[in-house]
């Protein structure tokens, strides 16, 4: 581990999950000099939720003390919402029934005396990379993360677009298809229906279940079981020449072409940026989707907007935290 001089300071990122709470200590490079990770409790009281952030916290912070001066300017924490990033209240996530009302920014800044800044992960995962990664140089961007679900954020001038009461920038669930599958959120042909990891999963199964005997390396893959086809299989087996897994990552990008056209159509950012899990797979088609664009919205220059694979990975979440408090309070890594 990296020893911390005197002279630095930093800001700690924390990425919280419904299992894991991650945290990071982000030097004015914008750097994680060294992390943490801990179990989250979700289904239990509020206070064993909060212990778990501030566990994860102390861990790092008594790493950035060095002869009795503490060097932390700030703690930015990324949390599933609904959220109030205003008030740093979380409301009712789904996914941490622990927390319910409840002033998670008031607790941690009475526990530590410095900024603390609330976000969602995918405004945290945008404004890291509008400041310190593919979205450097660019004013206004769009943010997608592909995984397990569709998080977006919009960063404009700098800032996180939150909206009015802080709940704008939900892209994953406009829709494309008002017919189409039910998403999680109630409504009918979201994005995040029709290509998040699990969906892409969801819609080779359901080809392989209409075409027995084809899609043969998706099947040897999965062990013949079908309901064991994942996004990730379905990856090596396009890479393989799998048809079915061909077909299914061609209308992946056929739905995702659709619903940036309408994206660029409402904000014309300057630069849009893809991350997550899923954008392994779809990093190869970034060019056909930025040329079908012209066929997918009104906007006569649309294939001047770069479409870009994000630069922070697995630590987006850490870098995301720390970009909150940072950039809102301009410490540290925030004056890059």
């Amino acid at each position: 581990m990296a020893q911390v001089s005197i002279e630095e300071s930093f800001v700690i990122g924390v990425d919280i999950g419904g299992t894991k709470v991650a945290a990071g200590l982000v030097d004015s490079s914008a750097q994680i000099r060294c992390q943490t990770r801990s179990p989250m409790v979700p289904d239990g009281d509020a206070a064993t939720g909060l212990a778990a952030v501030i566990s994860a916290v102390n861990s790092l912070s008594a790493r950035s003390k060095n002869g009795g001066d503490h060097l932390i300017q700030g703690i930015g924490i990324c949390s599933p919402g609904p959220l109030d990033p205003e008030t740093g209240i979380v409301i009712n996530p789904p996914n941490l029934p622990c927390w319910r009302n409840f002033p998670l920014a008031t607790e941690i800044e009475q526990i530590y005396g410095v900024p603390v800044k609330v976000d969602n992960d995918a405004n945290g995962a945008a404004l890291a990379e509008a400041q310190w990664g593919a979205g450097r140089g660019y004013r206004n961007v769009f943010y997608v993360a592909i995984g397990t679900g569709i998080g977006t954020g919009i960063v404009l001038g700098g800032k996180i677009y939150h909206g009015r009461t802080g709940a704008a920038a939900e892209g994953g669930h406009i829709s494309i298809d008002y017919r189409g599958p039910q998403c999680r959120c109630g409504k009918r042909g979201c994005i995040e229906a029709l290509a998040s990891g699990p969906a892409i999963a969801r819609r080779a199964q359901v080809k392989l279940a209409a075409k027995p005997g084809a899609g043969s390396t998706l099947l040897d893959l999965a062990h013949g079981n079908i309901e064991a086809v994942s996004c990730e299989i379905v990856e090596k087996a396009n890479a393989a020449g799998d048809p079915i897994a061909k077909e299914t990552v061609q209308e992946t990008v056929e739905f995702l072409s659709l619903w940036l056209g309408n994206i660029v159509d409402l904000l014309e950012p300057d630069v849009m940026i893809i991350g997550g899990g899923v954008v392994p797979m779809l990093s190869p088609f970034f060019a056909e989707i930025r040329n079908r664009l012209s066929a997918c919205c009104v906007n006569s220059r649309c294939s001047e907007i770069p479409l870009l694979r994000a630069h922070h990975g697995v630590d987006s979440g850490i870098l995301g935290g720390a970009s909150i408090v940072a950039v809102e309070n301009k410490i540290g890594a925030g004056k890059i």
